[in-house]
């Protein structure tokens, strides 16, 4: 089996690489519950300018732009968020044109972010007998009803450990996810561009199966060298127009 005995690049001195990759953006909003006390014209004629703001971001584009959008909602399934936005671009100042047209909307004026997560897809330095060494090179997003989201941070003696230590604890965990064929994963890295190290999300129709599959995966010995995972967010993904809906 082959390992990569240099992942950071320091010991080789490799080339910085500048290949186009996709960024990711997680964003989550909350409503000020005021907007329910506004009479129904108003609510519906502020969400239709909301709608168009935001769908406007990925249709507006010419398709080599790459923009991608899905969204959810977690009304009625967290206290402090409402819904979520998943935004990929290969440039992030995308985002910031993204959230650039919410802002001039009248709705914004009632919503918060209380989390948003910046991260980008690179080749996984681990070798995955099942899915394969081009692993995480793309995101296929929106593949199941549910997307379940948390940031991760791994302890500084993880670092430390050598490349075959850590492929050994890797494969465990990738033989350990296996069976959970409903579950599919996406790894990305938010390396001195976010607080995080990564952000992890799962696609899945079934939220049962991804218990189990979390469960499993804490009797594993990299389990151990987590240093956070928190907050985890359950989404259902729903369209803008219903998502908006259920706001109010």
């Amino acid at each position: 089996m082959m390992v990569d005995q240099d992942p950071s690049g320091q010991v080789t001195g490799r080339e910085a690489d500048r290949a186009q990759r996709q960024f990711l953006q997680y964003a989550f909003y909350k409503l000020d519950p005021s907007f329910r006390r506004l009479s129904t014209p108003d609510r519906e004629e502020l969400k239709a300018e909301f709608l168009q703001a935001a769908e406007g971001w990925e249709q507006d584009a010419p398709a080599q732009a790459g923009l991608i959008q899905r969204s959810y909602s977690l009304v009625g399934l967290r206290a402090d968020v409402d819904f979520m936005l998943w935004r990929i671009s290969f440039d992030p100042a995308e985002f910031q044109q993204a959230q650039a047209r919410l802002n001039r909307t009248r709705l914004m004026g009632y919503l918060t972010q209380p989390y948003s997560y910046l991260s980008m897809q690179k080749r996984s330095q681990y070798v995955n007998r099942i899915e394969g060494s081009g692993h995480g090179l793309e995101v296929l997003p929106g593949q199941g009803k549910y997307l379940f989201i948390y940031p991760f941070i791994k302890t500084r003696p993880w670092y430390r450990l050598t490349p075959h230590s850590r492929q050994g604890m890797m494969d465990e965990h990738i033989n350990a996810s296996a069976p959970f064929k409903g579950v599919r994963i996406n790894t990305s890295y938010s390396y001195g561009i976010d607080d995080q190290e990564f952000v992890v999300s799962f696609d899945s129709d079934y939220p049962q199966e991804f218990v189990d599959l979390v469960h499993r995966l804490r009797y594993t010995e990299a389990s151990s060298y987590t240093l956070r995972d928190v907050p985890m967010f359950t989404c259902r993904k729903r369209s803008l127009l219903d998502l908006l809906n259920d706001l109010g």
